[in-house]
This record gives C-alpha cells, structure tokens and sequence, in this order.
C-alpha cells in the first residue's frame, strides 16, 4: 500500500487532534457527530410536500422542528463557544433551504466542538447573566438533539418512513 505524503500530513492531523482531546471530550464527540447525522439525514428523509406536517394541530411542524435546531445550533454553540449568538436564519421554510441552513449550522457547532478541549470545556465563562462551564451547554445540546430526534422520528413514521437509525440498524441505509 502506498501512502501520499500529503495523505500521511492530513492524517496526522486527524489524529493528533483525536489524541489532544482528553476523556471528556473523547466522550462527548461522538456522540455529537451521531446526534447530527441523525438529525440531518432526519430532515433529508422527509420528503419536502410532507415539510408542514404535523402529528397535532398545536405541534410544530416537520420544518419548524428543523427551524428551530437550526436556531437551537447557533445560540447553544455560541455560548459553548463563549460567544454572542449570531443566528443565521433559513432563506425560506422549502426543504431544500431548512437542509442546508441545518447543515451549515451544524459546521458552525463542528468547529466549536472540535476546538474545544477537556480544560476548556470545564472553565467557568460568563453565559448570559450567570457563570457556566461550555460542558454544560454541551451537555444541553446533546439532549436536545437527542429529544428532538426522537420527535423527528415520529413525523417521519406517521408518513410511512423508516427513521435513520433504524435503516441503519437493519441495513437499509
């Protein structure tokens, strides 16, 4: 097997970024990596006509669900972050612009967790009116996700769809 020396830089980074962080991160990054591969691949399963349904009438909607981890993502990493919340709102509730408003404001929370560290994530910073560590918005983002996933979950079954996990769990994805 023949290695690129480029390719032998690149994945040396990757690894020395996974062994700089320390347990607390190692813990928490894959389950932030699979909290939003859940939600995406959510958002990108519904298909886009079934995007104002709704299991009740005073439920929100498919798209609000993903409108509001969208704002969700930037207010909760800019406080990981330490940082004012600059929300960058969907162009429009179509699915093709809550997608990629979701995405990309997951990249925005992949830097922020990538550069977070054990140390960091445990120093007290100001969050609003009250002192925090990051871990704590973190840990509030994690659940979150995973709350709202769970909700995703049973709009995409109402309408027939198999959820993510579950395809990937019986081989179907």
């Amino acid at each position: 097997m023949k290695i690129s020396l480029p390719g032998a830089y690149f994945g040396l980074g990757v690894l020395s970024t996974v062994f700089a962080q320390g347990p607390l991160m190692q813990a928490i990054l894959p389950r932030y990596d699979l909290a939003k591969r859940n939600l995406i691949e959510a958002a990108e399963y519904m298909p886009a006509s079934e995007y104002n349904f709704r299991l009740t009438p005073p439920q929100r909607s498919f798209a609000e669900w993903i409108d509001h981890n969208v704002l969700m993502n930037y207010n909760l990493c800019a406080r990981v972050e330490g940082k004012a919340s600059n929300p960058k709102k969907p162009a429009s509730q179509s699915k093709d612009d809550l997608v990629a408003a979701l995405k990309e404001s997951f990249q925005y929370c992949d830097v922020v967790f990538q550069n977070m560290t054990d140390e960091k994530a445990l120093k007290a910073a100001e969050a609003g009116s009250r002192s925090a560590p990051p871990v704590d918005a973190m840990l509030s983002l994690l659940v979150s996700w995973n709350q709202h996933y769970g909700n995703l979950v049973g709009y995409l079954r109402a309408k027939g769809i198999v959820p993510p996990t579950t395809a990937r769990a019986s081989g179907k994805k």
